[in-house]
């Protein structure tokens, strides 16, 4: 089966995020984003960089503001494909549908950021167009949320209810290590 690697919205806006201490799930994150993308290279398999560009000038991943900027350790390669997409799904308005079965990609590896918008919005909508996903449960990371009611959760239970939530029915749910083994 065909496969390519997805890597989301892994920018500096977040890596800000980061620095000015914010509640982040997951820190190995990176590594294994970097894993992920040093085997799919060697590999020769398919990559897909998708970013966020935000249309509000204020928005810190605006393509003029510093957050639109890739994270060095995830930015593309000769002639990896980079999609831009404004809406949380990386299908919504871009071409990348038709950009992976024109490739006869079949399965689909996500990871980046964040797991409970971009990466989850992009796992939910690549099931429903029948992609085979295997979410990586370790290459992808959350943020602590304030919820309506004022209740606190932590980027760790954030994480946690979204892999819970995107598991069988969206996604099959793995570690980084074992979704290397079964891509080989």
């Amino acid at each position: 089966m065909k496969t390519a690697l997805l890597v989301i919205d892994v920018q500096m806006a977040l890596a800000h995020d980061d620095a000015a201490g914010a509640d982040r799930s997951c820190p190995q994150a990176n590594e294994n984003i970097t894993g992920l993308l040093t085997a799919f290279r060697e590999r020769g398999e398919k990559i897909v960089h998708i970013h966020h560009h935000g249309v509000d000038e204020d928005d810190p991943f605006h393509p003029d503001a510093p957050g639109a900027a890739v994270q060095p350790f995830a930015a593309p390669i000769d002639d990896e494909p980079v999609i831009i997409k404004k809406a949380s799904s990386g299908f919504i308005d871009t071409s990348l549908d038709e950009d992976l079965r024109a490739a006869g990609v079949e399965r689909l590896v996500l990871c980046g950021a964040t797991a409970n918008h971009c990466v989850e919005s992009t796992t939910r909508h690549a099931a429903g167009l029948g992609f085979d996903a295997l979410y990586a449960q370790d290459a992808v990371w959350a943020y602590g949320v304030t919820g309506p009611d004022g209740a606190e959760h932590s980027g760790e239970q954030v994480h946690s209810v979204t892999l819970s939530t995107v598991q069988g029915e969206f996604a099959t749910v793995l570690p980084t290590a074992e979704i290397l083994s079964l891509t080989a």
